[in-house]
C-alpha cells in the first residue's frame, strides 16, 4: 500500500499544482509569467555577449592582408555612404518644403535603435527572435523592426532588458502591401515555414489585371497604410500568382529575404514620443552609428 501511495504521489501533486494555477487569478497568472521571463532573461542574453566575443577573438586570426582588403572595401563603403547621406538630406528637405507648401500633416520620422539578436528558438525558427534591448532603451510594443535587406518584423513584447520579435514570415504577421509599380494596396501574410528551409508567405486581394512569373518576380513593398511600417520598404519577390477561389481577386506567393535566417543584428524603429519630430540624418558618421546592415 505505500509503495503504490509512494509511485502515485508525483501525480497527486502535479495535480495540486494543476489546480491550483487553475483558480489562481489572471493577474497573478501574467504576474509570474512575467517574473520567469525576467529570471530567465539573463541566459541568453549572456550566451549572445558570449558569441560576440569569440567572434571579435576569431578576427584576430586574420592576416595583415586580409584587413587591408576590409579597410580598403570599408573605405568604398563609406564612400558610397556619404554620397547617400547628402541625397537623403536634399530629399528630406525637398519633402519638408512640400509639406509647409502644401500644408500637410509631417510623415513620422522615427529613432532609430540598432539590436543584436541574442537568441532564436530552433521550434520556432520562422515565428519568433529574441534581441538584446527592451524598456531599457525606450523600445515600445508594436514598433517595426528592419534590416538592411526590408522588413524583419514588428516587436511582440517588451521586457525590462529584452524584446520578443515577431518575424515576418510567422503566419500570425499581416502587413498592408503594395506590388513594386502598382498603388494598389495588397493583404501580405506569413506562413507556416519548416526551420531552416527557405521562408514563404503569401498576399491577397490581388487585381486580376496583374500577373507575375516566377521567372520574373516582382518586389513587393510596404504601403505605408495603418501607420505602422514606412512606405516601401521591401517585404520579399512576389513569385507567383494565381486566381483565388471567389474569382474576384487573385492570390500569391511571396519568396522572403534568405538573410532573415541569419540575422545578427537587427533595427527598431521607435516613434519619438508625441509632439516630437526627430531630425533627418546630416553627416556620414550619424549614417553609421545607424548602419542597418546586420
Amino acid at each position: 500500500m505505500l509503495k503504490r501511495f509512494s509511485q502515485a504521489r508525483p501525480f497527486a501533486t502535479l495535480g495540486i499544482v494543476a489546480a491550483a494555477w487553475f483558480v489562481l487569478p489572471v493577474f497573478a497568472k501574467a504576474l509570474l509569467r512575467a517574473g520567469f521571463y525576467e529570471f530567465t532573461a539573463p541566459f541568453p542574453v549572456a550566451a549572445s555577449y558570449a558569441r560576440d566575443l569569440q567572434y571579435i577573438w576569431s578576427l584576430r586570426l586574420h592576416t595583415n592582408l586580409q584587413l587591408i582588403e576590409a579597410g580598403r572595401d570599408l573605405e568604398r563603403l563609406n564612400g558610397f555612404y556619404e554620397y547617400s547621406v547628402q541625397q537623403n538630406t536634399a530629399l528630406q528637405s525637398e519633402i519638408s518644403n512640400l509639406e509647409e507648401a502644401l500644408h500637410l500633416p509631417p510623415l513620422p520620422r522615427y529613432r532609430m535603435e540598432t539590436a543584436r539578436v541574442a537568441q532564436r528558438d530552433f521550434t520556432g525558427w520562422w515565428q519568433r527572435l529574441v534581441i538584446r534591448k527592451g524598456r531599457n532603451f525606450g523600445i515600445t510594443a508594436g514598433s517595426p523592426v528592419i534590416f538592411t535587406g526590408g522588413v524583419v518584423g514588428r516587436v511582440a513584447e517588451v521586457h525590462a532588458f529584452t524584446s520578443v520579435v515577431e518575424l515576418v514570415s510567422s503566419p500570425d504577421f499581416r502587413v498592408a502591401a503594395l506590388i513594386d509599380g502598382d498603388a494598389r494596396p495588397l493583404s501580405f501574410q506569413g506562413g507556416i515555414n519548416r526551420p531552416f528551409a527557405p521562408a514563404r508567405g503569401s498576399i491577397e486581394f490581388v487585381p486580376l489585371d496583374i500577373a507575375v512569373q516566377a521567372s520574373a518576380p516582382r518586389r513587393l513593398v510596404t504601403s505605408g497604410l495603418g501607420g505602422v511600417f514606412p512606405a516601401g520598404l521591401t517585404i520579399g519577390q512576389v513569385t507567383g500568382i494565381d486566381p483565388s477561389t471567389d474569382g474576384l481577386f487573385k492570390t500569391g506567393t511571396v519568396s522572403l529575404d534568405p538573410r532573415l535566417a541569419g540575422l545578427t543584428e537587427v533595427t527598431v524603429l521607435v516613434l519619438p514620443d508625441e509632439g516630437v519630430r526627430s531630425q533627418p540624418l546630416n553627416s556620414p558618421s550619424e549614417l553609421r552609428s545607424w548602419d542597418l546592415t546586420p
